[in-house]
């Protein structure tokens, strides 16, 4: 990082004068390392131009690249008791949540809104990473809860962005039972005949990954995602075996068939919109069915000629008695 400090920046403030630069004007890619100017990069939904990495994405800017222009409405989900267990480990669970509410403000790793997309009606359900770690508490499994719920009530599909790193430990048991709470709320939506389509982003792993993340009638992957149970070093030393290259990633998951397919994020919205029209088609109505012609009455169709090696052949025999 010192030839940008020690030579961009005096550059740029030469070229600006003598105005101070803000330390927020560039990004640099986590896989390349390349440098981006941070409005390109946001420009690019957060993928970088180089090497085509995708970037974690705060809940905000993933409900506005997914939702038509003006037509998404957030909604209040219920609450939860914010320290059920009373957990403390090298700090309080309850002082943890009020410092995550209070630096990403959101209420919990859950957000889930409802509106348009490509026209269609659609509930989405978003995890924010950036909530401590995205794990799955009472209140995410609330928020799958409320979000199969409405699209029930709006006959809509439920799409969920998911992105955690599984149970959050500071509610013990309450948090696993999340995991069944969850698949029954998957249920729901497909007992009432809607599409259920999960999009995993990365990370995706632990118990969101057990439950109803892999239930998705289309799963789909952002590129390079980490998907999966354990992590990869937990696996290696289990096994005691070297993971292929690329292990637990989208484009392995899609080569296995643990996926349906991997989109680009400035593709995700409009294959969304293509998903739900293919997975939505319903019945024309009476009014713009196309008229077909009446078929002829039996009577009056021609007598069918008997083939000649079928006429040759002899009559079956009558069995014995």
């Amino acid at each position: 990082m010192n030839w940008l400090t020690e030579y961009v920046r005096p550059k740029i403030r030469t070229l600006l004068g003598r105005r101070d630069v803000p330390d927020n004007l560039w990004v640099q890619c986590p896989n390349c390392q390349q440098m981006t100017f941070h409005v390109e990069f946001e420009k690019n939904l957060r993928v970088c131009d180089q090497c085509g990495h995708h970037s974690r994405v705060p809940v905000a800017q993933r409900l506005a690249w997914t939702f038509d222009e003006g037509s998404c409405t957030r909604i209040e989900l219920p609450k939860v008791p914010a320290d059920p267990l009373r957990f403390r480990d090298s700090k309080r669970y309850s002082d943890r949540l009020r410092d995550a509410r209070e630096k990403t403000g959101l209420d919990d790793a859950i957000v889930v809104a409802h509106g348009r997309i490509g026209g269609h009606k659609a509930v989405v359900a978003v995890m924010a990473f950036e909530f401590i770690g995205g794990s799955m508490g009472a209140a995410v499994g609330e928020g799958i809860v409320a979000a199969a719920k409405l699209a029930v009530l709006q006959d809509a599909p439920l799409i969920v962005f998911t992105a955690s790193g599984g149970a959050r430990m500071q509610e013990g048991a309450v948090s696993l039972m999340q995991m069944p709470r969850t698949v029954i709320a998957t249920r729901l939506v497909k007992e009432a005949g809607l599409p259920f389509i999960t999009v995993l982003t990365d990370p995706t792993t632990g118990g969101v990954t057990a439950s109803f993340t892999m239930l998705g009638d289309i799963q789909i992957g952002e590129p390079g995602a980490e998907i999966g149970f354990a992590g990869a070093r937990v696996i290696e030393q289990t096994v005691r075996e070297k993971l292929p290259e690329g292990f637990q990633r989208s484009e392995y998951l899609l080569a296995h068939g643990i996926l349906d397919m991997v989109v680009k994020r400035g593709d995700m919205a409009a294959t969304l919109a293509r998903l739900i029209s293919l997975l939505r088609v319903k019945e024309l109505p009476v009014e713009a069915a196309v008229a077909l012609p009446a078929l002829p009455a039996l009577a009056a169709l021609p007598a069918l000629a008997v083939l000649p090696a079928l006429a040759a052949l002899p009559a079956p025999a009558t069995p014995a008695a």
